[in-house]
């Protein structure tokens, strides 16, 4: 590590290589943070694009509270890749899902950004290893995966490649997190990381139901809308199954439950449930829970809960 490359605290100067809807949030969540932005993107009309996708987010940054400083004037647009990166204390790029360009836009980035600097990938399914092979210094490359739109939804997943070293995913974590985001530091690669997986197995189980006349889409997004999505915003799904297994949380959960694994829910096939398995999901739920019991833990699901549906009444009937 280049002991000159400044802090994840101290950093100011923030390069968005790919510009689309991905790299453009980039850009909006970044300028809402108070860093000085350059932008660069092949398409020629990008900047307009760019800046109409910045001004059309910034009445939502500005509701969620602006960090001092924070202007659209603090963009910058660079003529070239090699320019926008010059001077960056960071690197964030978000090309197509094409590996081929990937690799060769990673490459080009990673010879023209001052050394030591982090370099984050916004893909959303390659993993870091696949992408890196063409880089000069692989190992200050991560990904730093986020959600759509990024200067909305706080969640961002950060994990390096085989070549990737401990200490850019480390910094990397942090500065996502000073930067304002949500971060889940992984601890190893998986295609499509975590809430992809999650999202395209709800997903897939949709189309099958779809396809057999099971289900209609509308019904489908009703079972989670009004059903345990209503939940996920505070809790997540393991949490919620902790409380389906009342005052003994998911060790009664999965020994109740658990042979329901057998049964034909889902087109997906079940893990064994293991008595490995059985106690890392017991005490990842009590880590979790962070000693709160399971009447604390219903009291503030309610809470949320009762928020969240207030909240969803008042956006769908115009309610401030």
């Amino acid at each position: 590590m280049n002991e000159h490359i400044p802090s994840p605290a101290m950093v100011r100067r923030v390069a968005c290589i790919g510009t689309g809807v991905i790299g453009g949030g980039w850009v909006a969540h970044f300028l809402a943070r108070g860093y000085r932005v350059t932008a660069w993107d092949p398409a020629p009309d990008f900047e307009a694009k760019l800046r109409r996708l910045v001004d059309a987010a910034w009445p939502a940054l500005a509701e969620l509270g602006l960090a001092a400083g924070a202007s659209g004037q603090n963009l910058v647009i660079a003529a070239t890749l090699e320019d926008a990166v010059a001077d960056a204390e960071f690197v964030q790029e978000s090309a197509p899902e094409d590996l081929a360009l990937k690799r060769d836009l990673l490459a080009r980035i990673d010879a023209a950004t001052p050394v030591g600097v982090v370099i984050s990938s916004s893909t959303s399914g390659y993993g870091m290893t696949e992408m890196q092979v063409d880089c000069p210094t692989p190992q200050r490359l991560v990904v730093g995966h986020p959600f759509n739109p990024p200067y909305l939804i706080p969640l961002v997943e950060v994990v390096g490649g085989e070549r990737t070293e401990q200490w850019a995913v480390a910094w990397a974590s942090e500065f996502f997190e000073v930067a304002g985001k949500s971060v889940i530091t992984m601890q190893r690669e998986v295609p499509g990381f975590i809430a992809n997986r999650l999202q395209e197995a709800i997903w897939r189980e949709a189309l099958h139901m779809v396809a057999n006349g099971e289900a209609t889409p509308a019904q489908i997004d009703a079972s989670i809308t009004e059903g345990p999505g209503l939940r996920w915003p505070l809790l997540g799904p393991c949490l919620t199954f902790h409380l389906a297994g009342g005052e003994g949380g998911m060790a009664h959960m999965l020994d109740h439950f658990g042979p329901s694994l057998k049964s034909p829910w889902t087109r997906l096939a079940a893990p064994e449930l293991t008595d490995e398995l059985r106690d890392a999901m017991i005490k990842g739920c009590e880590e979790a829970a962070g000693g709160r019991s399971i009447a604390e833990l219903v009291a503030e699901r309610d809470r949320a809960v009762i928020a969240v549906m207030r909240a969803i009444d008042g956006v769908r009937n115009g309610k401030p």
